[in-house]
């Protein structure tokens, strides 16, 4: 290798905060996603509850948060295939590409003041999501060696890159979209994956390999055409049929089917591989560490993902906002409540939290037992709004407190839990596995989506003491199991 081109690699190695360059456009694809995500779901299920007249489509809250429920697990539960054509069939850094073009097109959809354009936005945002979130993870696994101790460190600044977007969005979007028109914010989501694509496109040269190659055989291939084939067919005739009226499927029936199918999916799914014979000794014992902590990871986020459900309703029908009402922001909006947990964890938390687990040292606890510490603060978020759950004139500060116990929840399991997988993972099923974890996030999503639909049903201090109970008895459970999973992770922490 010529001297030079040595040079550039070694520069190129450690030029963002230490890290490969090509962490840098990572953090910037990622960041845009969640911009987008964010700043569309801050709307979503406010935008679905609100009337005709206000712009809204008026749908009453059993509707809106069957819809809510299904299309976030939905973007989650994409990205087990996601991973799978990745793997088998494009690549990474194609997945990548094509997801993030996509999840642009959805988004302008739903810049359209339209019924049938909005349910199509939604669909090409879960395919695009289902292409882009695994593989722009796994590429950041690959941008370092086994053996390179910066590796969960990377993952630190990248989940910073995650909550930036994530933190300005809803306030962007969220302003736009409460302020003027609820379709303004869906089209600056749009605008904000747009530029997320074009960085990506110029900044693919400081990737390396990472990402370009694939495992697949022509036999994966034929599946895969086959499988497309099937499901457009099975898309247009549904789609036709429903349109015509000759099938009559209401938002929250196919809710619930998809529930139960979701609960097989995982059921099949982990059947399979735990059972599977390509994998055996170390790698069978990892794989069941790896259904542990899928279990509390889907339990966690059915809590921590009402942010954009439930507590949503919540800020917008039982809380206080003109108490914060300002001359220099004008109105305080609902929806500007779901960047308080990125702005939680960028000015400050995320940093300390990065801090006290390096100065632990050897005392440092396990994955496990930082899954245990999520949970319990997830179900405390919960707990402290039980006394002023029946109000409807809350001090704003209650969800801001819940938020910030939220917010130390998350980091105690979130970006543990994205390390954990890559390290656990089998090599040859890296993306696979990345999907494993975001299908917690499906499984959790949907069940936090679903609570919402009994919001004006159930009476909210039983429902966020429900929530709280099983947070922190799971939680409780998890610690009495650290020493077994030492056992099954193999010396992974």
């Amino acid at each position: 290798m010529p001297a030079e081109t040595s040079h550039d690699a070694s520069r190129w190695d450690r030029s963002f905060f230490g890290h490969p360059l090509g962490l840098s456009t990572l953090f910037f694809t990622e960041m845009w996603e969640r911009f987008s995500y964010y700043g569309m779901r801050a709307l979503l299920i406010l935008f679905m509850v609100a009337t005709v007249e206000h712009g809204g489509l008026g749908f009453p809250t059993s509707r809106a948060g069957a819809v809510y429920g299904m299309y976030t697990a939905l973007a989650y539960l994409a990205t087990l295939p996601g991973g799978w054509i990745a793997d088998r069939i494009s690549g990474q850094r194609r997945a990548v590409l094509w997801g993030g073009i996509l999840i642009s097109l959805g988004e302008y959809c739903l810049a359209y003041p339209s019924l049938t354009t909005f349910y199509l936005g939604l669909a090409i945002i879960i395919v695009g999501t289902g292409l882009l979130k695994p593989n722009v993870s796994t590429m950041v696994g690959a941008l370092y060696t086994p053996e390179d101790k910066r590796r969960d460190s990377g993952f630190s600044i990248f989940y910073v890159g995650i909550n930036l977007g994530a933190w300005l969005s809803p306030i962007v979007c969220g302003y736009l979209g409460e302020n003027y028109d609820w379709h303004y914010g869906f089209l600056a989501a749009g605008v904000g994956m747009t530029i997320g694509v074009i960085q990506y496109v110029f900044g693919s040269r400081y990737l390396g390999k990472a990402g370009l190659t694939s495992v697949g055989t022509p036999a994966d291939a034929a599946l895969f055409r086959r499988v497309l084939t099937i499901s457009v067919a099975a898309i247009l005739v549904t789609a036709g049929l429903a349109l015509s009226g000759v099938l009559n499927v209401s938002a929250e029936g196919l809710s619930n089917v998809f529930g139960v199918s979701l609960g097989l999916v995982v059921i099949v799914f982990f059947g399979w591989l735990l059972t599977s014979k390509d994998y055996r000794g170390v790698e069978r014992r990892r794989l069941w560490a790896i259904f542990v902590l899928f279990i509390a990871a889907a339990l966690f986020w059915s809590a921590f993902e009402q942010a954009g459900s439930t507590l949503n309703l919540f800020a917008e029908r039982n809380t206080n906002l003109h108490q914060w009402d300002s001359p220099i922001w004008g109105l305080f909006r609902a929806s500007y409540y779901q960047s308080f947990n990125s702005a939680f964890m960028i000015f400050g938390l995320a940093g300390f939290f990065a801090w006290l687990w390096i100065r632990m040292g050897r005392y440092e606890p396990s994955s496990t037992a930082k899954f245990s510490i999520g949970l319990l603060f997830v179900g405390l978020g919960f707990a402290i709004l039980i006394p002023v759950a029946s109000s409807t004139n809350v001090s704003p500060w209650w969800l801001t407190l819940t938020y910030l116990l939220h917010t130390i929840g998350e980091l105690c399991l979130s970006p543990v839990g994205l390390s954990a997988m890559t390290k656990l993972a089998p090599a040859r099923a890296m993306g696979m596995i990345m999907g494993v974890w975001f299908l917690a996030s499906s499984v959790g999503n949907f069940i936090g989506g679903r609570l919402a639909s009994v919001y004006e049903s159930f009476p909210l201090p039983s429902l966020f003491g429900l929530v709280a109970a099983f947070c922190i008895l799971v939680s409780v459970v998890l610690l009495f199991l650290i020493k077994p999973m030492k056992k099954l992770s193999e010396g992974v922490n």
